[in-house]
């Protein structure tokens, strides 16, 4: 059963009798329909009513319909206004420009601006390299999205795909202290994409590739990367990698087994599944067998997919045919980066002993979390209401963080590994355990850990 969530909190403002039971009353129907209740205001009050502003958590929209119908139930209560504060929170955008230094006097002005900003674009035009060290290039990431494949909503266009790209540029300048700026482009066609991101680059100092559908945005990744001198991240794929690979080295630990020797299950073949595929192989892992709808990928039956079929030529040595059920029973670990509700507890309790969990397909995980967690020893999801949720927030700050201070013009794959371990490494010996797996988000340690691994990396 779903639980009430911070995603949708509402403040109900309420019109009540002038009565210590009135307002009780109002709170306990709230509670009773299921609703977590936070706070209690009272925000006008006569000797007739009160008006009484009440914050709760609710499950989703429909739930928070429900509530309000429950009050205008209640004899002499009435509901004035909702107030829905994750709609709240997007007014007008969640981020903004401000200036580094101030603008207060014709002498400032004549700096900043006409005359004096000609010495320094003369500067650039004599130097080009100057852009980096003269101008935001040098701590500046374009997300760059054409809203085709947006986490748990799809392709919803780039308009829709705004506030998450907002979301994205806020947890950069949060985590990392790095100025990224939302590009969302309307239009899917590889090559006009291509073309707009090499012709916006000069501003940038690197570029963030976000919920781009595949194969598209595997052509689109690979074209930049070599066409650009500037890092290109797509992170549904290497961000995601990261993490899973920093979640998969301490989940062994807690289990005392080794990369090298587990068997490893991945539901998933898309952007997702390749990276990890490739970063889980970089770090040494040898079984691996990879499942895409129609089964098991088999080097004997090839796709034509460049994508796909690297995969099927390097994992499933064993050449496995039967289904993802099938492939789990004595499993030591499973990777979903897939569909939600494909397994159930009794598949996991196929696994092997001390079996390894990562369902990481969001809203709903690939198996119900409390049911694999039944048999398996360590179970990990993308959701926050659960232990050991595997968030790329924890990466892609820290990761440009050090690209950005050396000045990279690329990222490798060593870079990524370097980035896992370092986020693996945040968890002391002394704190690891089954729901402990990885640090929280807001652990001020990890983005600095993987920043220094990065830059030891680079400058190489």
């Amino acid at each position: 059963m779903a639980l009430p969530s911070p995603s949708y909190t509402i403040t109900l403002r309420v019109e009540v009798p002038a009565s210590q039971r009135a307002t009780s009353t109002v709170v306990g129907a709230i509670a009773d329909a299921g609703a977590a209740v936070t706070g209690v205001d009272i925000a006008h009050s006569t000797h007739e009513g009160l008006v009484v502003d009440v914050t709760c958590d609710a499950v989703d929209a429909g739930h928070s319909e429900r509530i309000v119908a429950t009050l205008d139930t209640l004899p002499g209560v009435r509901v004035a206004k909702v107030s829905d504060s994750t709609f709240l929170m997007h007014l007008g955008g969640k981020i903004e420009v401000t200036t580094k230094t101030p603008i207060k006097t014709r002498r400032d002005l004549s700096r900043a601006y006409t005359p004096g900003v000609a010495r320094v674009c003369q500067a650039i035009a004599k130097n080009p390299e100057d852009a980096r060290r003269l101008t935001i290039k040098r701590n500046t990431v374009a997300v760059v999205t054409d809203g085709t494949a947006v986490l748990g909503l799809g392709d919803i266009g780039p308009a829709a795909a705004l506030p998450v790209m907002e979301g994205k540029a806020a947890l950069f300048k949060e985590f990392g202290g790095v100025d990224a700026w939302p590009v969302c482009l309307d239009t899917t066609d590889t090559e006009e994409i291509i073309r707009i991101v090499k012709a916006l680059a000069p501003v940038y100092g690197g570029v963030n590739l976000e919920d781009i559908a595949a194969p598209r945005c595997f052509e689109i990744e690979a074209r930049l990367r070599e066409e650009l001198d500037i890092p290109v991240f797509h992170d549904d794929q290497h961000g995601t990698a990261i993490v899973v690979l920093a979640a998969l080295i301490n989940s062994l630990k807690v289990v005392d087994k080794k990369l090298s020797e587990v068997r490893i299950v991945v539901s998933g073949v898309g952007a997702a599944g390749n990276a990890i595929i490739r970063l889980l192989k970089a770090q040494g892992a040898q079984h691996v067998v990879a499942f895409g709808r129609g089964g098991a990928l088999r080097a004997g039956e090839l796709s034509g997919d460049v994508h796909r079929d690297w995969i099927a030529r390097n994992t499933n040595a064993e050449d496995f045919t039967g289904t993802l059920a099938e492939g789990l029973r004595g499993a030591d670990v499973f990777v979903g980066v897939s569909a939600g509700n494909i397994l159930t507890g009794a598949d996991v309790a196929q696994m092997a002993d001390g079996a390894v969990v990562l369902a990481l397909a969001n809203p709903t995980p690939e198996v119900d979390p409390i049911a694999a967690g039944e048999t398996a020893a360590v179970v990990a999801t993308g959701r926050s209401d659960y232990p050991n949720q595997i968030n790329n927030v924890l990466a892609f700050p820290g990761l440009f963080r050090g690209l950005l201070d050396t000045g990279a013009t690329e990222i490798t794959t060593e870079m990524l590994r370097v980035a896992a371990v370092a986020i693996a490494g945040v968890v002391g010996e002394d704190e690891l355990n089954s729901s402990f797996i990885i640090p929280g988000v807001f652990d001020p340690r990890v983005a600095e850990a993987v920043a220094d691994a990065v830059r030891h990396v680079s400058a190489k």
